[in-house]
């Protein structure tokens, strides 16, 4: 095998020429031609498209595709120019129907020619970079249908009268419509644009400049909200029916532009009807398109948020600086706590939530609380009035709704230290007189206040509990350990308070009644002996008394009476009368409080268990105090109350604001240390701001107190200034 030769085959060329007929090409073109005229003239039934695609697949192979291409471009152009003097000649609404139907006709003409021609569109049309058949019966039918002298214009002024007819109030053929649109879109997007959307465009934006000018002239703002919204609604519609997509966000734009954004301003200030008036009287639908309508356009919402922030501000401000809302505290949170109901279900049903309208009605809040100095002890006032008696018969759910809306409030208090101060006082007094409404409730604002503030805001108010709870538990070891060595004298509970815990003053103590003295004393011993190292003070402006009383004609009463109330009553055991000095002398009750305790005994109508002479509203230090035998109640037990402001009176509120200032300093001056030990050296701008930053969630101190409070930190070595740039100081460790 290996000594065979090897040999090589070779291929030649057929010898033989084969000779094409010299007229082959024009009699298989004039076959083609012949079909093409046919299937325009839709006799395309009695053809043979086999036959047909055979004779054009031989043309190409037979280097005939240029006479095979250039005839068809000749003979589709006679069609359509015949085709165009046939649409011309449609008069009226048949103008569009006929187009629509030649356009539909000459879709199937050319599918149908493009499949005999199919192997020149796969070889021939590639090869020498010329346009398939289907393109290129599209820009023939652009250049000698669509675009055509007398079709051009009159096809778009037929579109866009037919809208104009549908704006109106017409209704149009929708289907036709959509054909001729989508005509214009298989010819080219920018056939569709240029001949069709950008002319309408510019004839809506007149239509809707005109009309929004009418309406805006003779509607109401909620009015022109309406019919802005529906031209929408219309146009987005229309675009869904016959329109391009793509055309959607133009023609909005256009209807935003024309009816929202140039006549915003007109809107939301305009009388009588205008944003404010819709928030005045709870328009939620009317303010819900408004919003809706507004934050399709640039600075829509920015707008309509500046009015709403402005017309907040100013009703806010009214409320809180109003001399005749200020009377009643209880009133006045009542009234910020319902406005902000009002604003959070608008912002809830009209706003979508929108978290800058939350952020601007919270801010502005701020802003008209803070322009009172008396809103931390109204605050507190109300959460007294709520706890004492408001909230009686609540269920557990509704009481917390009450105190979530009070830490609402809480939060916007710039000075939350006074309302803590105040909180503290009426808290104290509630649980001593044994007058709050619930444990769990109190307990419960305890709890949010210290996850807003933190442990250091509530420690005292938890101890203040903790005392109540102690106390009971002291005074049953006290009653255990005398046994019957107390005998019938006057019960005594008493109530065991931590100086540090609860808001007390420092008192004078006034001069107990006799028959009291040797039980106090008792319980001193008591007490003493099991706690050593501790000194009790009696707060005798703090507590209560149950005294029973025999009037004239025998009648018997069980009088619940303050501590000051009951020494002053005591005294007329063994008189009828006493001056008012006589009083003063023997109880060394402070002269203020002591008015205020005659006021209630005498001047009350219902509970007036004494009377005096000469009769008035006021106390004066020459009356003469008598015990009112005809004293009569239809109840066996009588509450006398002490005639006492529910707000402070200015040298009150003078003595609070001392208070806060002086509970400040060692607050500011423990974060000007904490600050500096950190960073060690600090200019004095930067030390303020960091200050601010530490304390603003307790209250805004003011950058004169921080300087006072670096200085004395200098003082005392904490601090020392820079030797070349006296506004840095150096932390000395």
């Amino acid at each position: 095998m290996s000594n065979q030769k090897k040999r090589t085959f070779q291929i030649e060329a057929f010898k033989h020429r084969v000779v094409v007929d010299p007229k082959y090409a024009e009699k298989t073109w004039k076959i083609l031609e012949h079909a093409i005229h046919e299937i325009y003239n839709h006799n395309a039934s009695g053809l043979s498209f086999e036959e047909l695609y055979r004779n054009a697949y031989n043309m190409v192979l037979h280097k005939f595709g240029d006479k095979l291409y250039y005839g068809l471009v000749a003979t589709m152009t006679a069609h359509l120019k015949e085709i165009s003097k046939s649409i011309e000649a449609a008069q009226g609404g048949s103008f569009l129907e006929e187009l629509n139907r030649k356009w539909t006709d000459h879709n199937k003409a050319l599918q149908m020619i493009r499949d005999i021609l199919m192997y020149m569109d796969r070889t021939f049309v590639p090869t020498t970079h010329k346009t398939t058949v289907h393109d290129l019966g599209l820009n023939l039918w652009k250049e000698h249908v669509v675009h055509s002298v007398n079709i051009q214009t009159r096809l778009l002024n037929t579109l866009l009268d037919l809208i104009l007819r549908e704006r109106t109030g017409e209704v149009i053929n929708r289907g036709l419509m959509r054909n001729i649109i989508n005509m214009l879109m298989d010819l080219g997007s920018s056939v569709y644009q240029e001949d069709f959307e950008k002319p309408f465009l510019d004839v809506s934006s007149d239509f809707y400049r005109v009309e929004s000018q009418q309406f805006i002239e003779c509607c109401d703002c909620g009015d022109y909200l309406k019919k802005a919204e529906r031209r929408l609604n219309e146009e987005i519609e229309r675009v869904s029916h016959y329109l391009d997509a793509k055309s959607e966000s133009k023609i909005t734009e256009v209807v935003e532009k024309e009816m929202i954004a140039n006549h915003m301003q007109r809107l939301v200030h305009m009388e009588n009807s205008g944003l404010v008036k819709m928030l005045l009287d709870d328009k939620y639908e009317d303010l819900g398109r408004m919003y809706n309508l507004f934050r399709r356009v640039d600075n829509g919402l920015s707008t309509l948020k500046e009015v709403m922030t402005s017309h907040l501000r100013d009703t806010g401000k009214q409320l809180v600086t109003d001399p005749e809302r200020l009377k009643d505290p209880v009133e006045f949170v009542q009234r910020l706590l319902d406005e902000k109901d009002k604003y959070d279900k608008i912002i809830h049903l009209a706003f979508n939530n929108d978290k800058s309208f939350q952020n601007a009605l919270n801010s502005s809040f701020e802003y008209f609380m803070n322009l009172n100095a008396r809103s931390p002890e109204f605050i507190s006032l109300f959460v007294d009035d709520k706890l004492r008696k408001g909230l009686k018969g609540v269920s557990e759910e509704d009481v917390e709704i009450v105190l979530d809306k009070v830490m609402m409030l809480f939060r916007y208090l710039q000075e939350k230290d006074v309302f803590e101060k105040y909180y503290k006082q009426h808290l104290a007094k509630r649980l001593l007189s044994g007058k709050t409404v619930s444990d769990d409730a109190e307990r419960s604002l305890v709890v949010k206040l210290k996850t807003e503030c933190g442990y250091q805001f509530t420690s005292k108010l938890e101890g203040m509990f903790s005392d109540m709870k102690t106390s009971v538990d002291t005074m049953q070891g006290f009653y255990a350990s005398q046994g019957a060595d107390l005998g019938d004298g006057p019960t005594l509970t008493v109530q065991v308070l931590t100086t540090g815990h609860w808001p007390t003053q420092p008192c004078p103590p006034c001069n107990l009644p006799s028959e009291l003295l040797p039980i106090c004393e008792k319980f001193r011993s008591y007490y003493l002996g099991t706690h050593t190292g501790r000194r009790l003070t009696w707060q005798t402006n703090m507590g209560t008394a149950d005294i029973k009383a025999t009037f004239g004609k025998g009648q018997k009463h069980e009088l619940n009476v303050s501590t000051y109330q009951m020494c002053v009553i005591m005294l007329f055991n063994n008189t009828d009368q006493l001056t008012y000095k006589e009083i003063e002398q023997a109880t060394e009750i402070p002269a203020l409080d002591l008015k205020r305790c005659l006021q209630s005994l005498a001047c009350v109508k219902g509970k007036n268990i004494l009377r005096k002479e000469p009769m008035s509203k006021d106390i004066g230090e020459n009356d003469v105090i008598l015990f009112n035998e005809k004293f009569s109640s239809k109840f066996y037990k009588v509450k006398i109350g002490t005639v006492v402001a529910q707000k402070e009176s200015e040298p009150e509120k003078q003595e609070t604001r001392q208070r806060v200032e002086e509970d400040r300093k060692p607050q500011i001056e423990a974060a000007i240390v904490r600050i500096m030990k950190s960073r060690k050296v600090l200019d004095h701008n930067n030390i303020i701001t960091e200050v601010t930053k530490q304390l603003q969630s307790r209250f805004l101190p003011n950058p004169v107190e921080i300087k006072k409070r670096i200085e004395s930190l200098i003082e005392r070595d904490f601090l020392e200034r820079d030797n070349v740039d006296r506004k840095l100081y150096r932390y000395l460790a």
